[in-house]
């Protein structure tokens, strides 16, 4: 079964490519694909995360916001895996 993580974002937000630069590597070790999606994009998401962007996502499963937690989302990725 195929990981696929959400990684709500924003063009201007310099945390939202540092997380998704930081993802990456960690992406490609668990054979992860992180689908990035514009939060104000999409009114709903823009109201749950505004103030939360960026935010890391596996399903509703919420792993980190404004930076990557590499600790706990490994942690997680092996339980999933």
């Amino acid at each position: 079964m195929a990981i696929e993580l959400t990684l709500l974002s924003r063009g201007y937000c310099h945390l939202c490519h540092d997380m998704e630069a930081a993802l990456a590597p960690l992406a490609a070790e668990f054979g992860a694909t992180v689908m990035v999606v514009d939060v104000d994009a999409d009114p709903a998401l823009e109201e749950k995360y505004d103030e939360l962007v960026p935010v890391l996502l596996h399903g509703e499963t919420e792993l980190c916001h404004y930076f990557l937690d590499e600790a706990k989302t490994r942690e997680y990725l092996v339980q999933i895996r």
